[in-house]
């Protein structure tokens, strides 16, 4: 194959379509945060999936080949650099051991047919404090009654609400600016120190034809939460929930600029966890803002759309 290739003069003229896709493509991870977001929030909409575009990575080194083009091979090593300059460090296992804390999430939907079960599910995790989100106000008994024997304490606001193995107070509904409640936060009081903990469901957003990504309500809810966490007087902060963004996007930038994410500081690859059939974006979040990670993860699936996800951290 090789003498194939050292004999073809042509092989630095064919590809040279492929070597611009390959540019491209570098140029479009380089600069995502030059995307606008004024035509149907495609800044946000293209950040939400950034992972995703490496794919394009290994299919343009099958057409280089099939092509026979070195120069679109050569072309295709800036993407390839660009790509695991992003993301290379999610690739590695950053888990540790040890830690006080361990916490759980999980939008468990409204439409899910087996709340008890799945209330168990996140349980036997073994984490201290767990958040849930979209509770339909008749299946909170429900999931009270199957988190009752492991956590003794728990409030439920709205549509979400924490559960916790050690006391809770100063327990209070986060404003979002949305008219109703779907954030909260609670100071909660381990053996290690008081930490607070805000369990938020901001808007979901939707991909449309004819209007692009519709993502305005979630962003001013993004900033609105931002705010609140900003305030907070307890050093140690912890958010639990379902962002509907990833840490990549730009407008959670009031959120993600104070705090950390556990995924990134301490997971084993990316930790998607939406949609829960085949999980290609990270909308769940576990951030933190004083506090170490030591290790985050996913769950298994349960009766909902989303996948549960853990972690664990030193206060």
């Amino acid at each position: 194959m090789l003498d194939r290739w050292r004999g073809d003069a042509g092989i630095w003229r064919r590809g040279i379509l492929l070597a611009i896709c390959a540019v491209v493509l570098a140029l479009l991870m380089i600069f995502h945060a030059e995307i606008p977001n004024r035509v149907g929030n495609l800044g946000s909409l293209t950040e939400t999936f950034l992972p995703w575009l490496g794919v394009f990575v290994p299919v343009l080194l099958v057409c280089g080949l099939v092509r026979r083009s070195a120069t679109a091979l050569i072309a295709l090593l800036v993407p390839a650099v660009v790509w695991l300059n992003l993301f290379g460090g999610l690739l590695t296992d950053k888990t540790g051991g040890g830690g006080d804390l361990t916490v759980a999430t999980h939008n468990v939907n409204a439409d899910n047919t087996d709340p008890e079960g799945t209330a168990r599910q996140v349980a036997e995790s073994g984490a201290d404090v767990v958040a849930l989100e979209e509770l339909k106000a008749d299946a909170v008994p429900a999931y009270e009654k199957a988190l009752a024997s492991v956590y003794r304490y728990h409030s439920v606001r709205g549509t979400v609400g924490l559960w916790s193995k050690y006391p809770m107070s100063d327990t209070r509904n986060v404003d979002i600016r949305l008219g109703w409640v779907r954030a909260m936060r609670s100071t909660v009081t381990t053996p290690a120190g008081e930490v607070a903990v805000y369990v938020a469901h901001l808007p979901s957003v939707r991909v449309k034809l004819n209007a692009g990504f519709t993502a305005n309500q979630r962003d001013e809810s993004a900033d609105a939460l931002g705010e609140a966490i900003a305030g907070d007087g307890v050093r140690s902060v912890i958010l639990l929930g379902d962002l509907n963004g990833t840490m990549n996007d730009r407008a959670l930038n009031a959120v993600t600029s104070q705090m950390r994410s556990t995924q990134g500081a301490a997971g084993d690859g990316f930790g998607f966890s939406w949609p829960a059939s085949f999980p290609m974006a990270r909308i769940d979040q576990i951030m933190v803002r004083g506090v170490e990670p030591v290790s985050s993860w996913t769950l298994p699936r349960t009766a909902s759309d989303h996948l549960p996800i853990a972690a664990r951290v030193k206060l």
